[in-house]
């Protein structure tokens, strides 16, 4: 079943920011998104009635294991391809920015070679095969 981009989204800020070991509620996220409170509470509830999301009687908002699956699928393609970005000069703001749109559309396929990539280049740096970047497939 594919996930709408909006719910990746919502997954992916629960989980950064529930790494601050603080329970997360709705009010964090429309924070953190700078989004409206009727629309996260509308789109928790859909999370929740999805099995994303479980909330608390205090409203505490906590990642089940099919919705921490996507969230940690999303953070990880978006810090490899922001870094990616960032590490080929681009500006760390447009970086992140365009990496948080390519992280939902990309292909699993795509993405696993990007990833390959970087990590066999970072090997061969490591093994002084490389001084300088070298992107050529």
């Amino acid at each position: 079943m594919k996930v709408l981009e909006s719910a990746e989204n919502y997954l992916e800020t629960i989980l950064i920011l529930s790494q601050n070991d603080k329970a997360v509620r709705s009010v964090d996220i429309a924070n953190e998104l700078d989004y409206s409170k009727p629309s996260i509470s509308k789109a928790m509830k859909n999370l929740q009635t999805s099995g994303y999301i479980s909330v608390d009687s205090d409203g505490h908002i906590k990642l089940t294991e099919t919705g921490q699956a996507i969230a940690e699928t999303m953070y990880e393609r978006h810090i490899l391809i922001s870094d990616w970005l960032i590490f080929m000069g681009v500006d760390h703001k447009i970086a992140v920015s365009d990496a948080c749109r390519m992280e939902h559309v990309m292909s699993e396929q795509s993405f696993s070679a990007i990833k390959n990539h970087i990590e066999k280049w970072k090997q061969d740096i490591y093994k002084g095969k490389h001084e300088n970047p070298s992107y050529s497939a």
